[in-house]
């Protein structure tokens, strides 16, 4: 069972100006999109494998999955269902990275024994 990589896709997506409030599920969407090359080649300070579930709220609810990449709508906060899903890793002993800019999260994940980094590591920087 490889790392599992959860990526808050509201959080990511607004951590870049590039006019992403203008199309919420259209950036989800791009964000989604550039995720699958990670699953085998893993981010920095985390090899691969990856199994990627990126976490969609609001406007972007309904992104589909494409390989590689699950994703996942939160039917109400978006950082209440990463954390669910960093407790399910942590139950079931596997590793899991969040990938957020948010400090209250990040506090509430690492609680449970997660790790986390920052939006750059999947958008916006340099691979």
């Amino acid at each position: 069972m490889g790392t599992l990589l959860i990526v808050d896709a509201a959080n990511v997506v607004g951590s870049v100006p590039d006019g992403w409030w203008r199309d919420r599920r259209g950036a989800a969407e791009r964000l989604r999109d550039g995720l699958p090359a990670y699953a085998d080649d893993g981010v920095a300070g985390q090899p691969g494998p990856l199994e990627i579930v990126l976490v969609v709220e609001g406007a972007a609810r309904g992104v589909e999955s494409v390989p590689g990449v699950r994703v996942e709508s939160a039917a109400g906060s978006g950082d209440d269902h990463i954390v669910g899903l960093a407790a399910a890793a942590h139950e079931a002993g596997q590793d899991c990275l969040v990938v957020t800019a948010d400090r209250g999260l990040r506090r509430r994940v690492e609680e449970l024994g997660a790790r986390c980094t920052g939006p750059r590591t999947v958008y916006g920087g340099s691979r």
